[in-house]
């Protein structure tokens, strides 16, 4: 689970490290510094008060004292003034700096709110992509388990031209009715036996047919393995890009009969960069279908079709949506 994005209170959270946004003095940041000093009791205030005062986007660490978590992480959080003095890479820094921090501690897990909205005044669509952008960079190189801990879902927001855009797709794809349990669709069946292996789409011919036969009896492990050697990626570089954990992985190269979530097969179809036909041939590896009556699947399917394979980016709308995430 490298990177999750929850809704729930950040001072209940059991991680080894949680991030409280304050300011430079030291005096505070609001809402969430409020209920963390609550939650841990005034020892953590008697410490906070040593740490001394901070530049704008610096971290320092404290114990947790009655938190569920070991260590806080105070970094001062950037106030949002006119967009055009560095607010954005102050805040970028509040990320980095509290990410290093807890590699230096060889820490294994940490949750940050979403830093700078409210009580700092961040727009909160810009908070949500730094937060987002940063932690994904830092994912790619290092293996720690991440929450971003949203107390108020409403406080989540996409930018309007995004969420008109998706909202659009949606509708113009989305078939109201449960979604379709492969197994009692005859006509997923004929997929899955491989009759036609998704190698014509509405009559045309997408790839050659002696080659989609040729890979009929491949398990999704031996598939998955394969694409990652077509790909030129590491093992490393897919499970990260994936937002799958190591021993995830591990488990599913060593098992050639693994059956994953369809979750986690569409995160590596993601990672590896797969075409809308590719996907689908991946999916019907581990038994799966994208279906237009599932909202999930069609916001995948508007960010494949739109050449994004960021898998944060394509989490961060899944979560707006209440749409189960990728990897994890």
């Amino acid at each position: 689970m490298p990177l999750n994005i929850i809704q729930n209170d950040i001072t209940k959270v059991h991680v080894d490290a949680i991030v409280n946004a304050t300011n430079s003095a030291l005096l505070g940041g609001g809402g969430v510094n409020d209920a963390i000093h609550r939650a841990a009791g005034p020892e953590l205030l008697a410490e906070y008060h040593t740490l001394g005062e901070l530049e704008v986007g610096q971290a320092k660490l404290t114990k947790g004292y009655k938190l569920p978590a070991k260590y806080v992480i105070h970094t001062v959080a950037p106030i949002w003034r006119d967009g055009k003095s560095n607010e954005e890479k102050f805040l970028a820094d509040c990320y980095l700096n509290s990410l290093e921090l807890a590699r230096e501690y060889h820490l294994e897990s940490i949750a940050f709110p979403l830093i700078s909205p409210g009580f700092f005044e961040f727009p909160k669509d810009k908070a949500i992509n730094v937060a987002i952008s940063v932690i994904g960079d830092f994912l790619l190189m290092h293996e720690i388990r991440v929450l971003l801990v949203v107390y108020d879902k409403t406080a989540f927001m996409l930018s309007e031209t995004l969420f008109s855009s998706i909202n659009r797709f949606i509708d113009d794809n989305y078939i109201e009715e449960s979604c379709p349990d492969i197994n009692n669709r005859f006509d997923e069946i004929l997929h899955l036996s491989g009759i036609f292996a998704t190698a014509f789409d509405v009559g045309k011919v997408k790839r050659n047919l002696d080659d989609v036969i040729m890979q009929i009896d491949e398990t999704f492990t031996q598939m998955l393995l394969r694409l990652i050697d077509q790909k030129g990626m590491t093992d490393a570089e897919t499970y990260k890009r994936a937002n799958i954990d190591r021993k995830l992985f591990s488990k599913i190269r060593n098992g050639v009969y693994y059956k994953p979530r369809k979750t986690t097969a569409l995160a590596f179809a993601i990672a590896l960069r797969l075409n809308l036909d590719e996907t689908k041939d991946l999916l019907l590896k581990a038994g799966y279908a994208l279906s237009h009556s599932c909202i999930g699947d069609i916001i995948v399917e508007y960010h494949i079709q739109n050449g994004n394979y960021n898998i944060f980016e394509i989490n961060r709308d899944l979560f707006k949506y209440n749409q189960k995430l990728l990897g994890c």
